[in-house]
């Protein structure tokens, strides 16, 4: 592949089939993939070859000043066949009241919380069901972590560092503090409570550092009307088809918080999605849409009543369009796309040459290119072309 023009913003990982060996057993001179070298240098990290980041979801409520405590909520996912989730308390973290939740249905679920050899806590949930194939299990789990190592005072200032190992993060201040500083940027918002919040994303899905230092004041915070946009874990995936017929398919999968015995598809206001078919990924039971007066929504198993209930949603469908297609031999894809994270996957034996927007370039394991893009700017929405030859 050529090198892109200066223009194009996008992060370019190659793999060549003499660099995939690793670790015990590779042959003499083979790459070693990960961490450092002996003199601290780095090592490559391997291609990319995910759609999209992380996805798990993490919120950091750090409480009374002197308590070296911090709430967490967190939001993690398991594959097919699962029974079960497990959750680690990191090393030299003490934990304590944990409260597990079934997201589908709000109702506790049970769990056990037993110490490991190694002196780490494991939480292990048992889920509500196995999970099918085609679905995503998932739970809801708070947790409180004390950790002087995390959480200090400096004076009547408060210091909270953090290794934030996670892509889409929130970390609330106590009710009362103002911020200092924080050396990751961030989205900032004030809570109906009083309280400040920092948003922040990793587009790598990689480890974060970050240190936050907050003071006591005497200003009274009022709500702001942003909301955490990374708290948002949709995600749609264009996989583009012939681009001499312009027709491309598109998955999106997100969770809804909003309460009732429907949920939105909110899809098809932007996209006219032909086959049209809406999956509850809990279940990976399909279900039924219905449009009225131009709003579609499905009908849900389980109506959602309170906060911590959510649906868990697939939505397919292809599209036929001019946004897509042959220019000179060039494909091309330019249009609006909404949501925290797009990806577009090129058809087979074609790569990219030209990103509008900023995005990772990567390569799934059967071959095919993609670019990866993520949101950072509270609009939801934003133009992008992708130019690709072969």
């Amino acid at each position: 592949m050529k090198t892109p023009s200066a223009l194009v913003a996008v992060a370019v990982v190659s793999l060549s089939a003499a660099v995939l060996a690793q670790g015990t057993g590779a042959p003499q001179g083979a790459i070693q993939f990960g961490g450092t070298n002996p003199d601290g240098s780095l090592r490559p990290a391997r291609a990319v070859t995910r759609l999209f980041s992380q996805d798990a979801y993490t919120q950091y409520e750090i409480l009374e000043p002197g308590s070296e405590a911090f709430r967490i909520t967190f939001l993690p996912e398991v594959g097919p066949g699962a029974t079960e989730l497990t959750n680690a308390t990191r090393s030299g973290s003490e934990g304590g009241e944990i409260e597990v939740y079934d997201p589908r249905t709000g109702e506790p679920l049970k769990f056990t919380y037993e110490a490991q050899a190694n002196g780490d806590h494991m939480i292990r949930a048992q889920l509500p069901m196995k999970v099918p194939e085609g679905g995503i299990g998932r739970v809801l789990i708070y947790k409180t972590y004390k950790d002087a190592r995390t959480y200090m005072m400096n004076g009547k200032d408060i210091v909270w560092v953090r290794s934030l190992s996670g892509y889409r993060l929130g970390v609330v201040l106590p009710k009362g503090f103002s911020l200092l500083s924080s050396d990751v940027a961030a989205q900032m918002s004030t809570l109906p409570d009083g309280r400040v919040k920092l948003a922040f994303a990793n587009p790598s899905g990689q480890s974060n550092p970050v240190t936050i230092h907050a003071r006591p004041t005497d200003v009274k915070y009022t709500p702001s009307p942003y909301t955490d946009m990374f708290f948002d874990d949709i995600k749609t995936l264009y996989d583009l088809g012939d681009p001499a017929t312009g027709t491309f398919s598109v998955e999106q999968t997100y969770s809804d918080y909003r309460k009732g015995a429907s949920a939105s598809i909110d899809a098809m206001n932007y996209l006219a999605l032909r086959d049209l078919r809406v999956v509850d990924l809990d279940t990976a039971k399909p279900l039924a849409t219905k449009t009225v007066a131009g709003k579609t929504t499905a009908a849900l198993e389980v109506p959602i009543k309170n906060e911590k209930q959510s649906a868990h949603l697939k939505v397919t469908g292809t599209v036929n369009d001019k946004s897509y297609g042959l220019v000179n031999g060039e494909i091309v894809f330019t249009r609006t796309i909404k949501g925290l994270r797009n990806t577009v996957l090129l058809p087979a034996g074609y790569q990219v040459t030209g990103s509008s927007q900023s995005g990772t370039v990567g390569q799934t394991r059967e071959g095919r290119a993609f670019v990866a893009l993520i949101n950072l700017n509270a609009e939801n929405s934003y133009n992008v072309t992708i130019r690709a030859r072969k």
